[in-house]
C-alpha cells in the first residue's frame, strides 16, 4: 500500500537545514536534536517566568515590582534524545510553579511509557535499566523503574472494577499459577481469570482475582464481584472442574448451564493409563464426546464402559459424576458447540500471558503480579479486534436457544 510522500513546511525545511550543517552522521544529528529539545524546554520556562513576573526578560517593568528573577537551578532530564541538562528560572518570592516541567519531574512522558511498555513486554527491572542506559546514555535505577510502574495501580484498580455488560452468552474462567515471596518463602499464588464474550462476539477479559488457596468462599465471592459489577445472566460457563466452583456459579447466577472442559476431562482420564493402552482409549473416549447427540454418547459410554471399566473403572466413575456438566454441549447446535467444550480459549491468553511473563521467576507482592498480568491484557487485547468465528450464526442460534433469557 503506497502512502502518500509527507510535505515539509517552510519553517520545518529551514529547521532540517540548520541540522544538517557540520552533520556526518545520525549521532551528529541526534546530539543537535539533544540541544534543540534542551534549548525549547528552556525557552519555554523563560516564556512562563515572563507570564508569571508579568514583564519580559531585563524589561524596565519590573523595577519595584515585588519579584524579579534569581538565578538559575539546573535539573538533569530523561527523555527520548537521552539525558540533558535544563537550567530552569527561579524568582526571588520563590512562587515561579513551570507547568512544562514539573516541580519533581527528571523523565519526559515518553520515557515512562516506554517504560511499561518494556515491563508489559516481560523484561525484568534489570533489564530495563540497562536498556534505558544503553539506549538513551541514563541511569534509572530499577527504585525508580518500580515506582513508575507502580503508578498504574490506580489505572489497574479502576480496570477491576469497572462496569461490565449485563449479560455474557459464554465466559470462560481457568487460572494461572506464579511464584510469590510470603515471610521469607516462596510459595505458589493462582490468578484467576474470567474472559468473557460479549453479545458482539468479542473476548474480553472481566478480571484477574489472586489467591494463595483455590476455594469454595474464592469462588463465590469471584462470583459476587462479576455481580457487582453489573453482571446480571451469564449463558454458558466453561471451566474446569475445581472443587467448589461449579457451586459458586450456580449459587449467584442459578439459571446458568455450566460445561466442564472436554480436554482436561480426557487430558485427567489417560494421565494414568499405561502408554500401550493410551491411544486405544483415547480413541474410545472420543466416540464419547465426539458423538452427534446425547443418546449416541450414552451409548459410546457403555461401550467403554464394557471394553475398559474392569481395567481402568477410575475413568468412568469421574465421567458418570460430572456426565450432566461434561454434555451441556450437546443441547446446541455445532457451531455454539465449538465454543464451549474446552476452555481453550482462555488458556490460550494463559499461555500468551506466561510469554510476557517468562523473565519473571518470582513476583515480591501481589501487586507486582496484578501490574504485569495488567500490560500483558492491554497487549494481548490489541488483538482481539475481530467477532470470535461464526458468531453472526452463534448470535443466532443463542436468541432461539436462551430466547426467555432476553425477555424484558
Amino acid at each position: 500500500m503506497k502512502t502518500e510522500k509527507y510535505e515539509l513546511t517552510d519553517d520545518e525545511k529551514r529547521l532540517i537545514g540548520i541540522l544538517m550543517q557540520d552533520c556526518q552522521s545520525t549521532g551528529d544529528i541526534h546530539a543537535k536534536l539533544k540541544r534543540l529539545f534542551a534549548g525549547t524546554i528552556e525557552q519555554m520556562l523563560e516564556a512562563e517566568m515572563d507570564e508569571h513576573l508579568g514583564y519580559e526578560k531585563n524589561s524596565v517593568e519590573g523595577n519595584n515590582s515585588g519579584n524579579s528573577r534569581n538565578g538559575y537551578n539546573h535539573k538533569n532530564i530523561i527523555s527520548d534524545y537521552g539525558e540533558a541538562d535544563i537550567a530552569i528560572p527561579r524568582d526571588r518570592n520563590g512562587q515561579f510553579e513551570p507547568k512544562v516541567l514539573g516541580k519533581y519531574q527528571t523523565r519526559t512522558n515518553e520515557i515512562e511509557d516506554k517504560i511499561l511498555a518494556m515491563y508489559a513486554k516481560g523484561m525484568s527491572q534489570r533489564d530495563i535499566e540497562d536498556n534505558i542506559r544503553e539506549i538513551y546514555g541514563a541511569d534509572i535505577p530499577q527504585t525508580m523503574i518500580s515506582k513508575i510502574t507502580d503508578k498504574i495501580l490506580p489505572e489497574v484498580n479502576e480496570w477491576q472494577n469497572r462496569p461490565l455488560e449485563s449479560i455474557y452468552p459464554v465466559v470462560y474462567l481457568d487460572g494461572i499459577m506464579f511464584k510469590s515471596r510470603k515471610d521469607s518463602q516462596i510459595i505458589n499464588k493462582c490468578v484467576y481469570t474470567v474472559l468473557g464474550i460479549d453479545m458482539e462476539g468479542r473476548k474480553d477479559i472481566l478480571g484477574i482475582w489472586i489467591s494463595e488457596n483455590e476455594s469454595a468462599s474464592f469462588y463465590a465471592s469471584l462470583c459476587s464481584d462479576l455481580k457487582k459489577r453489573g453482571v446480571t445472566d451469564i449463558l454458558i460457563a466453561c471451566h474446569d472442574n475445581l472443587k467448589g466452583l461449579g457451586e459458586a456459579v450456580n449459587a449467584v447466577f442459578p439459571k446458568t448451564k455450566q460445561q466442564l472442559c472436554i480436554v482436561h476431562q480426557v487430558r485427567n482420564s489417560a494421565k494414568f493409563v499405561p502408554y500401550k493402552d493410551r491411544k486405544a482409549v483415547c480413541a474410545d473416549l472420543k466416540k464419547i464426546y465426539g458423538a452427534i447427540n446425547i443418546d449416541e454418547a450414552e451409548y459410546a459410554k457403555e461401550e467403554f464402559r464394557e471394553k475398559w471399566d474392569k481395567k481402568y473403572p477410575s475413568i468412568l466413575r469421574s465421567w458418570d459424576a460430572n456426565w450432566s456438566e461434561l454434555t451441556t454441549f450437546f443441547n446446541y447446535p455445532e457451531e455454539i458447540r465449538r465454543m464451549v467444550y474446552t476452555t481453550n480459549t482462555v488458556e490460550g491468553y494463559h499461555r500468551m500471558v506466561r510469554k510476557y511473563t517468562k523473565t519473571k521467576a518470582i513476583f515480591p507482592t501481589d501487586d507486582s503480579i496484578r501490574k504485569v498480568v495488567y500490560l500483558s491484557v492491554k497487549e494481548i487485547s490489541k488483538k482481539w479486534t475481530m467477532p470470535m468465528r461464526d458468531w453472526a450464526m452463534v448470535y443466532g442460534q443463542i436468541m432461539i436457544y436462551f430466547e426467555d433469557r432476553f425477555v424484558a
